[in-house]
């Protein structure tokens, strides 16, 4: 792989304005075609075969007039202070308003607080729900201003007047404060590499093959259930991997011109080896990702086939369109002059080395007690789903919330439905009474309606709202309480029940995901270290670097319990209030962190495996590794760092949690295991260290990441042609690899 991708690097520097040019082409057809077709994008997460999903349908088919296929806003309205929305002239103010609403040609009914007694019990709070015929796409920007003028003019007659629903409120994908991460990195690209001009190459072929991958998510969503989410969390990774791909490839090539190579080898040269272990880098990436596929759950497969198609862009992008930029401005990149080769024999690594080998037994000790430390709040987790009640209060949705909870009860937002089935027999009504008085004895009810019976006149439903709101434990508690007593009601009442609405169809899914949890780590940690093993030629280095992998998930997911559940510096990281972890947050920390960790590992650690090759000092090859590649993996990880710290300022919850789970995933990770951990556990191992059973090397295939071959054979070269003056020489013939 080493010898192709030298070649690939040399011909694109050949024919670089080709390749940029049709880098472009293949963006902009992308564009124009994804964009003509339009985005088709989900918010639901279910995930079919759940017995709350199947209760969910038949409750539909026995009551179809609760679908509800049109897109709604519904506006929350509180009655100014000493006066209820009953009064008259109150009344006039909010029906003149609806009215208005009401002219919208794309509305098709609107249904007032006087209309649909939704007026609270003290008659300050109600709402009016707007709705529109838009099943199939999203309510135009023009409709909602229709609304949101209502509602100003609500709010300055002295109403408070909020605005949510499906119709009003979508998940951001994107947005300005993406912006303000690509600056920073930015920032510490261009002090990394003493120049603000090489420091916007990586960015700008980062946004190229970012906005490749996102059209072409867009585009695949016409044809397969996409989560709107998964287009956020796609961009966060193809984003930052495509930053640092690209930064892993330009800094090989400036060591190389240093080295004397002239412009054309250099970048082959730093494409063959770079470009080899990036090539890698975005296979475990990819792995990690598509391995989301393994638990069987539609949504995250689709989330990870996503991602993972922003990662194999940002690769080709990597190792085809950066050869051709740095030949375009490879003369205008600022190279670091190498200094006399005898000093660097005789150094002793940098500082950083120096001081995390000097007592590697306290610097891992260290580590190890950090991290498992904040690991400890991992052990109570709760995993559920996130709303609007943690936004910020800043937002009208947010405000509407609250409104909407100060009138009828935290539990509003997350209704529990019980479908009570029976023989349709002269008793069925009392046996359905009797049902629904055993349910109000139980801890944490707040409101039990009615029983309300189906067409089929054998079916009847029974709506409860709970005392607590959907992230408290309390509200999951009374779902496994009404669940654990179905059986004696049943036998009791002669009568079948089942339970759906959202809290439990979340617990349900939140459950399936939490039993994913573990075979999918299985699977992921095993992959790691068969591809570790043949990257390394060692069993001891494979076996540091997942238990380094598991460390860092420990910390990251215990961090989050810390932050999101247990509510400790939610001011700090911009958060609204506590909430139970995102369901899908520990199977997707586990699919990206694995290959971001690996990334980092093999960056760092291969260096310290070609110089143990050279020199056999186990640790001299420590030290050349901190060296070497310290200084890239630390730039690297502020770049991830500072891509998914945009991201965290976003105002919507589930992507804000996302980049900070990533954001902290990559922090312990890159600086706290792979700097400091990592360099420490190496040189208590030794020369042990890159052990590997001889009929096991054998067996094992070659990958030579680091493309060892291919730099053997270039040096040989440039060594006879150094009094030639051949500036550009042919890239390696196949004769001679």
């Amino acid at each position: 792989m080493a010898k192709m991708l030298y070649r690939l690097g040399f011909w694109s520097a050949k024919n670089r304005i080709k390749v940029i040019i049709g880098t472009i082409m293949v963006m902009l057809i992308t564009s124009m075609v994804a964009m003509g077709m339009g985005p088709k994008l989900t918010e639901e997460t279910t995930i079919p075969g759940l017995e709350s999903i199947e209760t969910m349908g038949q409750m539909y088919q026995e009551f179809p007039s609760m679908i509800d296929s049109s897109k709604a806003i519904q506006l929350v309205l509180k009655a100014p202070a000493n006066e209820t929305l009953s009064s008259e002239k109150v009344k006039q103010l909010i029906e003149k308003q609806l009215q208005s609403i009401s002219k919208d040609p794309a509305v098709t009914e609107v249904s007032g607080p006087y209309d649909n007694e939704s007026m609270n019990t003290d008659g300050t709070i109600a709402y009016a729900t707007v709705s529109y015929n838009k099943a199939d796409g999203d309510v135009s920007e023009t409709s909602k201003e229709y609304v949101i003028h209502a509602a100003d003019d609500l709010r300055n007659a002295g109403l408070q007047a909020e605005l949510t629903g499906s119709g009003y409120v979508k998940m951001e994908i994107g947005g300005a404060t993406e912006g303000i991460g690509i600056l920073i990195a930015l920032v510490i690209l261009s002090i990394a590499f003493g120049s603000v001009l090489t420091g916007i190459i990586p960015i700008l072929t980062a946004v190229i093959g970012l906005g490749t991958g996102v059209m072409l998510i867009i585009l695949g969503s016409n044809f397969l259930d996409t989560p709107s989410f998964a287009l956020s969390l796609a961009s966060m990774i193809g984003l930052a991997v495509g930053i640092d791909y690209a930064l892993f490839i330009i800094s090989r090539y400036r060591q190389e011109r240093a080295k004397g190579f002239e412009k054309r080898e250099a970048i082959a040269i730093a494409n063959g080896t770079a470009g080899s272990a990036v090539v890698f880098a975005g296979v475990t990436v990819i792995i990690g990702l598509a391995g989301m596929a393994v638990v069987g759950i539609p949504f995250l497969t689709a989330m990870g086939v996503a991602a993972a198609l922003c990662i194999f862009v940002a690769v080709l992008i990597a190792v085809i369109t950066v050869p051709a930029v740095l030949d375009v401005m490879g003369g205008k990149i600022k190279v670091k002059p190498i200094k006399d080769s005898k000093k660097l024999n005789q150094s002793r690594g940098n500082l950083w080395g120096r001081l995390v080998t000097g007592r590697p037994w306290i610097t891992v000790i260290l580590g190890l007690v950090l991290l498992s430390t904040i690991s400890v709040p991992f052990l109570h987790m709760e995993t559920g789903t996130m709303d609007d009640g943690l936004k910020s209060t800043s937002m009208t949705e947010r405000r509407a919330y609250d409104l909407l909870s100060e009138a009828y009860g935290v539990g509003y937002h997350n209704p529990l439905m019980i479908l009570v089935k029976t023989d349709g027999s002269a008793e069925a009504e009392a046996n359905v009474a009797k049902t629904v008085e055993q349910l109000k004895t139980y801890p944490n009810i707040g409101v039990v309606a009615d029983p309300v019976t189906g067409a089929s006149g054998k079916v009847s439903l029974i709506n409860i709202i709970p005392a607590t709101g959907h992230a408290d434990v309390e509200t999951v508690e009374l779902v496994k309480t009404i669940r654990s007593h179905i059986p004696e009601i049943e036998r009791q009442n002669h009568v079948e029940l089942q339970i759906t609405g959202s809290t439990a169809i979340n617990i349900d899914i939140s459950q399936k995901l939490n039993e994913a949890l573990p075979k999918f780590c299985i699977i992921i940690v095993s992959l790691a270290f068969i591809l570790l093993v043949m990257v390394f030629r060692s069993i001891l280095v494979p076996i540091k670097a997942v238990l380094g992998f598991v460390l860092s998930l420990g910390a990251t997911m215990g961090f989050i319990t810390y932050v999101v559940q247990d509510g400790h510096f939610q001011n700090l990281f911009g958060f609204s209030g506590q909430s139970l972890v995102l369901n899908f947050l520990p199977i997707m920390v586990v699919g990206i962190l694995f290959g971001l960790a690996m990334d980092y590992e093999v960056f760092l650690v291969s260096r310290m495996r070609e110089d143990f090759k050279k020199h056999g000092d186990a640790k001299q090859s420590v030290l050349a590794g901190i060296k070497h590649s310290g200084g890239v993996v630390t730039t690297a990880g502020l770049i991830m760092i500072s891509v998914f710290a945009g991201f965290m300022m976003t105002n919507d919850p589930s992507i804000k949690v996302m980049s900070f789970a990533l954001l902290f995933g990559v922090l312990f990770d890159a600086f706290i295991v792979r700097l400091f951990i990592v360099p420490g556990v190496m040189m208590l191992m030794g020369k042990s260290a890159w052990y590997l059973p001889k009929w096991l090397d054998r067996l094992l295939p070659n990958l030579d990441v680091e493309g060892e071959k291919v730099m053997e054979i270039v040096e040989e070269r440039h060594q006879k042609r150094a009094n030639q003056h051949d500036l550009f020489p042919e890239p390696i013939n196949r004769a001679e690899v």
